[in-house]
């Protein structure tokens, strides 16, 4: 099986381990949420829609990428006919 293939059936981490690591590490997404200028319920909406800015702040504190979280929701380019998949796609 090809990389590429392979790498399309990545899924996005669970809520709750989102949630279970950033406690795990002394915090809660709330207070990621506070320390950051955003409304401690606003936080939640990185579960239900991209939200680029939490995504960064929940990765950064876990110290891994976002597309290691969300892989779906970021870009990436499809080799076989040029186009790109993922809703937080930036084009240069």
């Amino acid at each position: 099986m090809s990389k590429a293939k392979a790498s399309s059936k990545a899924k996005d981490w669970h809520r709750q381990d989102i949630m279970s690591e950033i406690r795990k590490r002394g915090s809660t997404l709330a207070e990621l949420g506070r320390q950051n200028g955003c409304k401690p319920a606003t936080a939640y909406n990185v579960f239900h829609r991209p939200y680029p800015k939490m995504e960064r702040i929940i990765a950064e504190f876990l110290n891994v990428e976002p597309q290691v979280i969300w892989p779906t929701r970021y870009a990436k380019p499809n080799t076989e006919n040029g186009e790109f998949i993922g809703t937080n796609a930036r084009v240069a």
